[in-house]
């Protein structure tokens, strides 16, 4: 484990993924862990429950793909988030890329909707 806690959690859905298993449980979390699994929650990717007791994130894969990190966190401003989406994404209808923001983690679609940049910090699809 490293001090990455979103690229641990990211790895290990895809491991995961990789062996068959449908739901696992992820021990370490943040803030920003969370916001990021409400995105792909939102497109359908997986479903989530936190569990304040234990201090457990119980995740269930549904339709993913691959999600990983992106290391390091490249700025991006509006104009240039294209140049990550063709980087990172196998196309452009498919898949999102997750940028940091002042008004917090936002999707490509929702950042260029909402004219901000900031760092690029997951995709999946």
């Amino acid at each position: 484990m490293s001090q990455d806690i979103v690229a641990d959690g990211l790895n290990q859905i895809m491991n995961a993924k990789r062996i068959g298993k449908t739901s696992l449980t992820i021990r370490r979390y943040s803030k920003v862990l969370l916001n990021l699994f409400e995105i792909m929650k939102s497109k359908g990717h997986i479903e989530y429950d936190v569990n304040e007791e234990e201090k457990t994130v119980t995740v269930t894969i549904v339709k993913v793909n691959a999600c990983k990190a992106v290391k390091p966190r490249y700025p991006v401003s509006v104009d240039t988030i294209d140049k990550y989406l063709r980087r990172f994404l196998p196309s452009r209808n498919l898949g999102s890329l997750v940028v940091s923001t002042n008004l917090g983690l936002l999707d490509h679609k929702e950042a260029v909707k909402n004219n901000v940049g900031g760092c690029v910090v997951a995709y999946f699809y």
